[in-house]
């Protein structure tokens, strides 16, 4: 299995530090760049009060998302190129998810962040010295990484609102504006787009809201990666992706099997798939190992390969859901304590083959925090398995329903008639 780089002067195998390591290191280099920030902010008025900002021409999106949260970026990375089209834009990415980012989506240019690893911290500081900071940077998700753009010199900072955050409002400390949050249901993709348009573009005379393009297949240029092994069948197949963040997230064994007969019936050979650490659950699926597996040996990219080739894939809501949708093969997501209005494929990927299955409303999909702000509208549920020995909303999910699901997205590629 091929090993991803870190980033650019980085090693595979770099020695790892302690987070408070990591974050004294980016304080000191914050405290540095915010000194000549405060002068600016505070004299800037005085000699271009009434001229509007330039557009800014490095902009950095910092973060250490989940696959499936970072691959949901893809609508912000479309409306930042739309308004700022000749703009550089880099991004922070768990360093996993680097080979996904090798044919820069959007000309976006990602760059491996751990805290743990020293490499990556150094990496980052140096390639933003060499360009001298950025203008702008957004924080999408856990305003923690506010700290990470001022000491990477991002001059203005945008992050979403953060407002209760009691006993961590050092998260916003650096931030220079916030988005406020949608009143109204709105899925997470949306959400982090409306980064793009802060209120102090409009204060300022900027051009009118720019939407990103609706998503095709293709816009995200596919991985290059090493040769699948063994080779996908060449037959008409389909992906059941048993893995999750949570065993609560997890379909039923039998109902695995009756939907992988039903496949096999129709002549669509079901291939196995799950995550590292994860090979138990196909065995536990498939004891007599009567179809193709592929137990946590493919690194993402090849992952993204073995998705492309599929006529369909079953999932439940997870990161392969969200990855399906960049790759825009037919898919079924089954939400059990996840929400579709958040989760689901919005209006950016409102042509992509992406069905969700399960309770729209379930009584025990009851809490409504998001990167641990409070919003009102959101329903979902975060429990543990101490929480919730029984995932009674991924049980409420029929083998019927999905089938009938998969037989329409199938009928619709003519696999099955």
């Amino acid at each position: 299995m091929r090993r991803h780089s870190l980033g650019r002067g980085t090693e595979p195998h770099g020695r790892r530090t302690t987070r408070l390591g990591a974050r004294l290191h980016l304080i000191l280099r914050a405290a540095r760049h915010s000194g000549a920030h405060f002068f600016f902010r505070r004299f800037s008025r005085f000699f271009s009060s009434s001229r509007v900002p330039s557009p800014p021409r490095r902009i950095l999106i910092a973060h250490r998302l989940l696959l499936g949260d970072t691959m949901m970026l893809a609508p912000l990375f479309a409306a930042l190129r739309a308004r700022y089209g000749d703009a550089r834009i880099d991004t922070t990415v768990a360093p996993e998810y680097l080979p996904l980012f090798d044919g820069h989506p959007y000309g976006v240019r990602a760059f491996a962040y751990d805290p743990r690893r020293h490499e990556t911290v150094s990496a980052l500081c140096r390639e933003a010295d060499r360009g001298g900071g950025y203008d702008l940077a957004l924080i999408p998700g856990d305003n923690r990484y506010a700290l990470l753009a001022r000491a990477l010199g991002a001059r203005r900072i945008v992050a979403l609102a953060d407002e209760e955050s009691r006993g961590r409002r050092w998260k916003n400390f650096f931030c220079d504006e916030f988005v406020p949050w949608p009143q109204t249901p709105m899925t997470l993709a949306e959400i982090f787009t409306l980064l793009a348009e802060p209120p102090s573009l409009a204060k300022n005379g900027a051009s009118p809201v720019v939407s990103p393009s609706i998503y095709r297949r293709g816009d995200w240029p596919a991985p290059q990666c090493v040769p699948l092994a063994p080779p996908p069948p060449s037959a008409p197949y389909a992906v059941l992706h048993l893995g999750a963040s949570s065993p609560l997230r997890y379909w039923d064994e039998a109902r695995w099997r009756e939907l992988a007969a039903w496949l096999a019936e129709d002549g669509i050979t079901p291939v196995w798939s799950a995550g590292p650490k994860e090979g138990e659950l196909i065995a536990r699926v498939d004891r007599e190992g009567r179809y193709p597996a592929y137990a946590g040996n493919l690194d993402l990219a090849q992952l993204w390969h073995l998705i492309a080739g599929a006529s369909l894939v079953v999932c439940p809501d997870t990161g392969i859901a969200h990855l399906a949708k960049l790759v825009a093969t037919p898919t079924v997501c089954l939400f059990g304590p996840g929400a579709p209005s958040l989760l689901g494929k919005g209006n950016f990927w409102c042509d992509i083959p992406f069905v969700g299955v399960g309770p729209d409303e379930f009584p025990c999909r009851d809490q409504n925090l998001l990167f641990k702000r409070t919003v009102s509208w959101v329903r979902r549920c975060q429990r543990t398995m101490r929480e919730c020995p029984r995932a009674r909303c991924m049980e409420s999910i029929e083998v019927a329903t999905v089938v009938a699901a998969a037989e329409k997205l199938l009928k619709a590629i003519s696999i099955i008639k």
